[in-house]
């Protein structure tokens, strides 16, 4: 009762507080559905000398479910706008629609190969909007060289992989533009699907906001896995990955929430524009590791796996 009435909540500030403007635009044909991307563009603010980013959104849903203009996110493209941000929400295809997913043992690998596929699928899909972007970026009015992704729940893990996939110039990143790099990558409630063990990055990536919470259920924050088979969840990236190779990070733990991390990007927006400002536009290092017991962070219900498939 207490995520329905969470959910309801979220779906009436969608429909009563969100009214920007958006403009829709094709940007590929695959075998089995059209990808589309919404732009909505940011108030002029008078005075303002800021080279902002644009914010390319991937949304969440489990690789089964949701859409670029879920009602719950569109405030915060609101919020996002109302400050500057262009904002561009995308759409990938949903690779595990339809999947039968277990999580006992004797299924791990499988589900794990699974999810990998439609992280992967996502990846591609993503990659073909950053390129439409980069191939219209007067008309859009954006700069290929000022883009931040940013992704929720399935969404995160989709962006963290874009930027492991760029800085690696992986097979799906060849369509991207020589020397393409993101500005900055805003994970909620994120993590990198791994066959191959830990992730490691042949250039340095470019700075990262990780915002999760400690017993999340769904997205790991920690790792989970088997073999070289992971989910390298957002703690595991900071301590094993991003600390040691001196790159640059911010990481919010938030003790004892679950998944709802996922979707507090409203309230997590100090923190969002404290790494906008000063870690992307700033170009100023910056390094965080913040735990936090916030009783005002709004919290749902634990979500497992098995809640979710």
């Amino acid at each position: 009762m207490k995520r329905t009435l969470l959910t309801f909540a979220l779906l009436l500030c969608g429909a009563l507080l969100c009214s920007a403007q958006k403009t829709t635009y094709k940007v590929a044909q695959r075998d089995t559905c059209d990808l589309f991307m919404d732009v909505y563009d940011p108030v002029v603010i008078p005075g303002d000398t800021l080279q902002r980013p644009t914010i390319l959104f991937v949304f969440g849903g489990g690789f089964i479910t949701g859409r670029r203009d879920d009602p719950y996110v569109l405030p915060w493209f609101k919020l996002l706008n109302e400050n500057g941000y262009r904002v561009v929400s995308v759409d990938y295809r949903l690779g595990l629609k339809g999947v039968e997913m277990k999580f006992d043992l004797g299924h791990l690998i499988q589900s794990a190969r699974y999810t990998k596929k439609a992280v992967d699928m996502g990846v591609e899909d993503v990659f073909a909007s950053v390129r439409y972007l980069c191939d219209h970026a007067g008309e859009l009015g954006v700069d290929p060289s000022n883009i931040v992704i940013a992704g929720s729940s399935a969404g995160a893990m989709i962006s963290l992989s874009c930027e492991l996939e760029a800085c690696n110039r992986t097979v799906r990143a060849e369509i991207l533009p020589e020397g393409f790099h993101f500005a900055g990558v805003m994970s909620f409630a994120g993590a990198i699907m791994s066959d191959s063990g830990k992730p490691q990055y042949a250039r340095t990536p470019c700075p990262q906001l990780l915002i999760h919470g400690t017993k999340d259920g769904a997205v790991m924050y920690d790792k989970m896995g088997f073999g070289r088979w992971g989910m390298f969840g957002s703690s595991y990236l900071v301590e094993k990955v991003l600390q040691p190779a001196g790159y640059e990070y911010q990481i919010y733990r938030y003790v004892g929430h679950t998944h709802d991390m996922a979707a507090n990007m409203m309230a997590n927006w100090p923190e969002e524009k404290r790494f906008l400002e000063v870690s992307v536009m700033g170009g100023k290092r910056l390094v965080m590791d913040c735990t936090l017991e916030d009783p005002m962070m709004p919290a749902w219900q634990s979500v497992s796996l098995d809640d979710i498939y």
